[in-house]
């Protein structure tokens, strides 16, 4: 039994959350959960029964929080100090169920701390706002006040396996903070890192009424988790075929969808190639290039195409990936051997329609090499559709009109990132690019834990996520009236 494996034994991880309880496996009902490079069985968690998901949901809708606002903030900070006292455990953790180098591992969970402390400031600060009634011939000597409140009902959260962690933080932290209750269910290729999670909140002192935490087959509970009569809001982060089924099927709830992304970088013909190239690479293979604001698409100016990509398959070569509990590896695996092996079809497909193999595309199980290829064409299924893992695509654009155009033509519109030091192309890019953000000589995925992030088309209703949205979406708001002289 490998280290992580005993952890996850020595935890009681092997156990849903409900309302306190530990929860484990009855006879057959369990999932188990592999190390996808290793191919080790790392534990087993809980198939929940649609009795246990109406359990789970019974008891947060009969809790009503009472937290004040120092409490959640004191809550939120244990929990940050927590996180960074554990930090090896929780790195080692993301690491083994979702393959991702230990480096990659390491930010995430410093990613999760930073969650933490924003959530913790947020809750401090006064959520209302003050109108005056005077402003017209019409008016009245009063004034009118905001103030926000929690939800009635429950909320269901459920979370994919691309950030084990941080993901989940993203959807439990603006619950807790404002005094919501929630179920929450994680990727069932990725459950540990969850429930460790859902354990340090409870050892900051977290009422386990506030937040349950269910494993199981979404063929089987994700219909309850959407239609079961006590939930007020739906948050759900994942692929768009599953985001547009919840949104049918929810009814008359708030939904926030933050679904796929199929984000440009795109490269001027002032940019500085060094610069841009160094974007590239990081922005596709960071996190196994799994990330929903991953490059997926470079668009470059014909003019400097050559250069650009000479520099991009040099940086791709040096990028090393392998054993992900290897600290001098760069990249990991992939989640699993079939979303490997989709990429390495897609990429065949790719340059049996006439684009060039520069480097890469070799697999072994879920180890799929960081792989660039140009002559890429926009119709391209490998660019048409988000493809979610470690593959540049190198794409040829001759004016900025094209290069808009080819960017705003497909389904998605979450992130880009644009390198040019010409505010003429930058003010252009911003308010022409049909993306929720635009990252001038930056990443698509660049980010703070608190700033709105979302997209719009079908990577999003255009709802956005980070901490203070979040806690917006959570809330509702009501107003009163007084009388003011």
């Amino acid at each position: 039994m490998s280290q992580v494996a005993q952890f996850i034994k020595d935890h009681q991880l092997d156990a849903m959350r409900i309302g306190g309880q530990k929860l484990g496996a009855s006879k057959n009902r369990f999932i188990e959960v592999f190390n996808p490079y290793s191919e080790e069985l790392l534990g087993t968690v809980p198939k929940a029964s649609l009795e246990e998901v109406r359990k789970a949901y019974a008891i947060a809708h009969a809790y009503k929080p009472q937290l004040s606002r120092f409490d959640r903030a004191a809550i939120l900070n244990k929990a940050a100090a927590l996180v960074r006292e554990h930090f090896n455990d929780i790195a080692q953790l993301i690491s083994a169920e979702a393959g991702l180098c230990i480096k990659d591992a390491v930010y995430e969970a410093g990613r999760v701390s930073d969650v933490l402390l924003f959530g913790a400031q947020e809750v401090l600060k006064d959520d209302g706002q003050i109108f005056s009634c005077d402003l017209t011939p019409h008016g009245k000597q009063r004034r009118v006040y905001t103030q926000r409140a929690p939800l009635l009902g429950v909320i269901t959260a459920i979370t994919p396996f691309n950030h084990p962690m941080n993901q989940v933080a993203h959807k439990v932290i603006p619950s807790v903070a404002t005094n919501n209750r929630m179920v929450l269910k994680p990727s069932e290729k990725v459950p540990f890192s969850a429930i460790y999670f859902a354990d340090l909140l409870y050892e900051a002192g977290l009422p386990p009424e506030m937040l349950s935490v269910v494993t199981g087959d979404p063929r089987e509970i994700a219909d309850e988790m959407l239609t079961h009569p006590a939930v007020d809001l739906i948050t759900f982060t994942g692929g768009v075929a599953i985001g547009k089924y919840i949104a049918n099927k929810a009814g008359y709830r708030r939904i926030v969808l933050e679904l796929g992304g199929n984000d440009p970088l795109i490269v001027m013909e002032d940019a500085d190639l060094e610069e841009a190239s160094n974007l590239a690479v990081q922005g596709s293979y960071k996190n196994s290039g799994q990330r929903c604001t991953a490059v997926k698409r470079m668009l470059v100016h014909q003019s400097v195409a050559a250069d650009f990509t000479d520099l991009v398959v040099q940086k791709t070569k040096a990028w090393s990936y392998g054993d992900p509990s290897n600290s001098d590896m760069l990249m990991g695996t992939v989640i699993d051997e079939t979303a490997a092996k989709l990429f390495e079809l897609r990429v065949n497909e790719a340059v049996a329609q006439g684009a060039r193999l520069l480097v890469g595309n070799e697999r072994r199980g879920a180890l799929y090499a960081p792989t660039v290829l140009d002559k890429v064409t926009p119709d391209m299924l490998l660019v048409k559709e988000e493809t979610f893992g470690p593959v540049s695509p190198i794409i040829q654009f001759q004016n900025m009109d094209e290069a808009i155009q080819i960017a705003n033509g497909t389904a998605y519109g979450l992130s880009s990132g644009v390198c040019t030091n010409r505010m003429d192309y930058i003010v252009r890019f911003v308010n022409e690019l049909q993306m929720g953000t635009v990252n001038v000589r930056e990443v698509p995925g660049y980010r703070l834990e608190l700033t709105p992030f979302g997209g719009i088309k079908d990577s999003g209703l255009g709802y956005k996520e980070g901490v203070q949205e979040a806690m917006k979406s959570f809330t509702n708001i009501k107003t009163y009236s007084l009388p003011w002289a």
